[in-house]
């Protein structure tokens, strides 16, 4: 089949996770994984019209703002999983709404 539907098992703010998943499946021979990422936030707009974000000039340095996700073949998803537990990692697919929320949001729901 040339084009099969691909079902998201990993969409969050952490890169060094992402990378470690993405490796995961590779070594464990899944084929048609899609890692991506993608920036969330938008510019502020800032005085100067430069649309420079002020949250990249903090002690240190760039912030990265982006969203890490994997895709794999829906037929796949359960092989990924276990390749996932297998490795000792912990995914947790969250939903766009839930990755837009603002953080006083999220805290007053935790509270």
């Amino acid at each position: 089949m040339l084009f099969e539907k691909k079902v998201t098992i990993y969409k969050k703010k952490d890169r060094e996770t992402w990378l470690e998943i993405r490796d995961a499946l590779k070594s464990g021979g899944l084929k048609g994984v899609s890692a991506s990422h993608y920036a969330q936030d938008t510019v502020m707009a800032c005085g100067c019209g430069a649309k420079l974000d002020p949250r990249d000039f903090g002690a240190k340095g760039k912030a990265d703002h982006d969203v890490y996700c994997i895709k794999v073949k829906e037929k796949d998803a359960q092989r990924a999983k276990e390749l996932i537990l297998q490795s000792g990692l912990v995914a947790e697919v969250k939903t766009t709404e839930e990755l837009m929320q603002d953080a006083s949001v999220r805290a007053f729901q935790r509270s």
